[in-house]
């Protein structure tokens, strides 16, 4: 329970009012949780679907607005944030120190706003693009964000830490990786085995475990490359990144 309160605290916007112990048992029991909480989102995403497009019969574009708007709101645009300055510390074409101060700096700058801007544009077409074809099923909205995060929890425990300092720093001396690693794979099978009965179809799953999988090398190999390895800004940036990768994904078989 701890592991799930936690996943909440540190994960979303939703109030968890309790202090909470932060031991080795309780940290890795907030990772393993943490697609678990993506799965929960998701499932209050297609409620709004399914509100504003049954109930008050709205378009598919304004569905899709607050479907974007929902997940910022419940997440409290923590990845948005790790999205945006990814974005300002890649696109400053400056040495690997200064991208890392550039990762702490709070300020937004032109390359974090552009990169910002182009993600929600393209979250809110693709589910426009989803929801006009009357084909969204709950089982994507409870697949994606789940299956992004599972991959993060892959991300970040494979990967060395680009700083020594930082929360993301905290979090990884605290867990157990290999349980964590373990874990976030059996759940990303388990997921799409189920999602494979739900659709009926082998290839579909197949196809969103492989573009998770060379997502995942991409982005580990770049973020090693520019940064050299993983911060709580870059786990961020894979969320949000993955999400809409998937959904392109879920796009073409519908």
């Amino acid at each position: 329970m701890n592991g799930i309160l936690l996943a909440l605290q540190f994960f979303t916007a939703i109030p968890v009012k309790k202090e909470l112990p932060l031991g080795r048992k309780e940290v890795t029991a907030m990772y393993v949780a943490l697609p678990f909480v993506g799965a929960a989102i998701g499932l209050v995403m297609y409620a709004v679907s399914v509100l504003l497009l049954i109930n008050l019969h709205t378009g598919t574009l304004l569905a899709a607005v607050f479907v974007v708007l929902t997940a910022i709101f419940l997440t409290g645009g923590l990845h948005l944030d790790g999205w945006a300055d990814a974005g300002d510390a890649f696109f400053s074409y400056k040495d690997r120190a200064k991208r890392l101060e550039i990762l702490d700096d709070p300020r937004l700058g032109a390359f974090g706003t552009m990169a910002l801007v182009l993600l929600l544009i393209v979250k809110i077409a693709l589910l426009n693009e989803i929801l006009m074809r009357g084909t969204a099923s709950l089982v994507f909205f409870i697949m994606i964000p789940l299956l992004a995060r599972a991959g993060m929890n892959v991300y970040f425990t494979t990967v060395g830490l680009a700083k020594d300092k930082g929360i993301a720093h905290f979090f990884k001396e605290k867990m157990d990786m290999k349980f964590v690693v373990v874990l976030s794979l059996s759940t990303t099978v388990l997921a799409l085995v189920i999602l494979g009965f739900i659709v009926e179809s082998v290839f579909i799953p197949i196809t969103l475990f492989g573009v998770l999988a060379v997502a995942l090398y991409i982005y580990r190999r770049w973020s090693i490359r520019h940064f050299g390895g993983v911060s709580g800004d870059l786990c961020g940036a894979f969320i949000e990144g993955m999400e809409a990768v998937l959904w392109l994904t879920v796009l073409f078989f519908i």
